[in-house]
């Protein structure tokens, strides 16, 4: 049973300015145009803060929704983008404190069915081309096919945002976000620059 942290999740920030009522199951219609404040429909936006999430695993969204539930990652603030709420700030933890497993179980299996929209982006292509030979060492086992898989319920890296990416990436060296016990040793052997190379190459595949 894989539960694997993929550098994005890459679902990262999902779902702002959400808000359900505690204990009940909410329209799952009603949530994902909540979601769409920030994510954009169908879970594809064009804030570089902001992954793109529709296409996900729902496996992979339910274990990164209950991360946030625990306080387990990172609750960055943030401005909610459109919307009754529009300017306003959330963060992820507040947004999903409420959400029962049936709210998860919906919203998780709504933003499977979409497509997993991958990012128009300056990128560098020297790095990108090291960080293939990177990835392709180091990070292709668990996320294959050039990270671009959902089925590994891994997240989806090959496409998704360069900042969110990177800051992700912080957290987990910083151990401020799970990490998978297999990924732990891979991730901390790499260099800075390293680091940077395989970000570019994910961003590279447009």
């Amino acid at each position: 049973m894989k539960q694997k942290i993929g550098y994005a999740l890459l679902a990262g920030s999902m779902l702002f300015g959400l808000t359900v009522t505690s204990g009940a199951s909410a329209d799952v219609n009603k949530l994902a145009e909540t979601c769409a404040n920030c994510h954009g429909k169908d879970g594809a936006n064009a804030e570089s803060d902001v992954p793109n999430i529709g296409g996900f695993s729902a496996k992979y969204f339910a274990i990164t929704m209950e991360h946030y539930k625990k306080k387990e990652r990172p609750c960055v603030e943030t401005k909610i983008r459109s919307g009754d709420k529009k300017g306003t700030t959330s963060d992820m933890c507040q947004v999903v404190k409420d959400l029962s497993d049936d709210d998860i179980k919906q919203v998780a299996e709504h933003f499977a069915g979409k497509k997993f929209v991958r990012t128009a982006q300056k990128f560098d292509a020297a790095l990108a081309a090291k960080g293939k030979s990177i990835h392709d060492r180091s990070c292709e086992k668990c996320h294959s096919e050039a990270a671009s898989k959902a089925d590994d319920d891994a997240g989806i890296l090959a496409g998704q945002k360069m900042h969110y990416l990177k800051e992700q990436t912080e957290f987990f060296l910083a151990s401020k976000r799970p990490m998978h016990k297999k990924m732990k040793p891979k991730l901390e052997a790499l260099s800075k620059d390293e680091v940077e190379a395989v970000i570019n190459y994910y961003g590279s595949l447009q």
